[in-house]
C-alpha cells in the first residue's frame, strides 16, 4: 500500500489514488469505532467482510437502477470504485427505534416506527455529526433542493429493496446509514450511493430471536462480534456453511 498514493484515511476505509483517472481504490479496515471514536477497538476480519458485503449489496442495487460508486471488487479488502464528490451528509433511514433515535425521543428499543423515517446528519466528528434539517442544509449549502429530492428517493427505494432483501435471510433492517457524492460525466452530475453498506452502517436483528448481527455488539460489548458479522455474510451467500475464523479463501468464494 506504501507505493499508492493516499488520498484520504477515515476510521474504517482508506481511500489510495485509483489506477485510472477518475478512480479510487477503497481498503477496508479491521478498525472499529464508536461513539463518534470514543471507543475503538480491532473487528478481526471485519474489512474482509465488509468488502464483499457491501459488493453484494451495491451490485445488488446496481440491478434494480440505483447509481452507486462502485465499479468492481478488486481483492480480499480492496474495491475499486468512482471518484465522488462527498456530500457531507449522513442519510439514516429508521424502521423500528434503536440508537438515538430511542435516547433522543425516549422510545423503547424494538418499537416499529409508525412509518419509515429519513433523518439528516451533518458529517463532522468535531460536532458529533449532528442531526441537522432540509433548513439547515439548504441554508448553509451543503446540498440543494434537488440533491435532496434524490436523495431522499433513493433512500426510500434502498430501504424498500434492502427490508425484502433481508427478510429474506431471516434479518430485520432496523435501520441504516447511507453516504451520497455527486458523481461528474463530463459536463453531467448525478447523485450517487457512496462509501459502504455493511453491518457497520445497518443495523440487524434475527427476525425469530431479536439478536442483534451488527456493529451494535461492539458498541455494546455484547461480544461475538466477528461471528456476527462472519453470520450475516454466511445469510447472503458470501461465506459458505461452517465457515469461521479463516477468512483466507473469502475472495475465492
Amino acid at each position: 500500500m506504501s507505493r499508492r498514493r493516499r488520498i484520504y484515511e477515515g476510521k474504517a476505509k482508506v481511500l489510495f489514488e485509483g489506477p485510472e483517472p477518475g478512480t479510487l481504490v477503497q481498503y477496508f479496515k479491521d478498525d472499529a469505532t464508536a461513539f463518534n471514536n470514543r471507543k475503538q477497538g480491532v473487528i478481526s476480519g471485519k474489512g474482509v467482510l465488509n468488502n464483499r458485503i457491501s459488493e453484494y449489496l451495491m451490485v445488488r442495487l446496481g440491478e434494480i437502477g440505483i447509481a452507486t460508486h462502485f465499479v468492481r471488487r478488486l481483492n480480499m479488502r480492496e474495491q475499486l470504485i468512482r471518484e465522488v464528490e462527498i456530500i457531507p451528509l449522513e442519510v439514516v433511514v429508521r424502521n423500528i427505534a434503536a440508537g438515538s433515535l430511542s435516547k433522543r425521543l425516549g422510545i423503547i428499543e424494538g418499537t416499529p416506527l409508525p412509518r419509515s423515517i429519513v433523518e439528516y446528519y451533518l458529517k463532522n466528528d468535531d460536532l458529533g455529526d449532528p442531526l441537522v434539517s432540509e433548513e439547515h442544509i439548504t441554508a448553509f449549502g451543503w446540498a440543494a433542493p434537488q440533491d435532496l429530492d434524490d436523495m431522499m428517493s433513493m433512500s426510500l427505494r434502498v430501504n424498500d429493496y434492502l427490508t425484502g432483501l433481508f427478510l429474506g435471510v431471516g434479518l430485520r433492517l432496523v435501520d441504516f446509514k447511507l453516504e451520497f457524492g455527486r458523481l461528474w460525466e463530463n459536463e453531467e452530475m448525478r447523485i450517487v450511493i457512496a462509501d459502504e453498506i455493511s453491518p457497520d452502517s445497518c443495523r440487524l436483528w434475527d427476525v425469530k430471536t431479536n439478536q442483534k448481527l451488527d456493529k451494535d455488539r461492539f458498541r455494546e460489548d455484547l461480544g461475538a462480534v466477528e461471528e456476527a458479522y462472519q453470520e450475516v455474510a454466511r445469510r447472503l451467500g458470501i461465506l459458505p456453511e461452517g465457515t469461521v475464523g479463516d477468512l483466507t479463501n473469502v475472495q475465492a468464494i
